[in-house]
């Protein structure tokens, strides 16, 4: 057992550096590593609230209740599936941020204003 254990290891140790997915590491070659690309965030940079922010914002009535900002996104985006909803700052106030999947397979991104409950822009 013990030796088609080391088989199996060495095999696949073998197939990984024959496969070239192992390169020489940066002190070898004097090289900075490479630096990952910057992603734009996907709510373009806004600072969403945490869940309970969110539980408090709604009872304290500052913001609509997050099914309103979905009623209000469906009217926009019909027979689309809301995959997520995100209560963000943006610019001066509060918006949902919600993104919907349609029945084309899809996504598109609803933005609600939090206070009103009217859609204020998609993408």
């Amino acid at each position: 057992m013990r030796q088609a254990l080391a088989l199996l290891i060495v095999v696949s140790t073998a197939a990984v550096l024959a496969a070239g997915a192992v390169g020489p590491l940066a002190e070898e070659t004097g090289a900075l590593a490479p630096v990952p690309a910057q992603r734009e965030p996907l709510n373009r940079g806004d600072d969403c609230l945490s869940p309970a922010d969110l539980r408090e914002a709604v009872a304290e009535k500052r913001v609509v209740p997050p099914i309103a900002a979905i009623r209000a996104a469906r009217q926009i985006v019909p027979r689309a599936e809301i995959q997520r909803a995100s209560l963000c700052r943006h610019e001066a106030g509060l918006v949902y941020l919600l993104t919907a999947l349609r029945r084309d397979g899809h996504f598109m991104h609803v933005m609600v204003d939090a206070q009103s409950g009217q859609v204020s822009g998609q993408w």
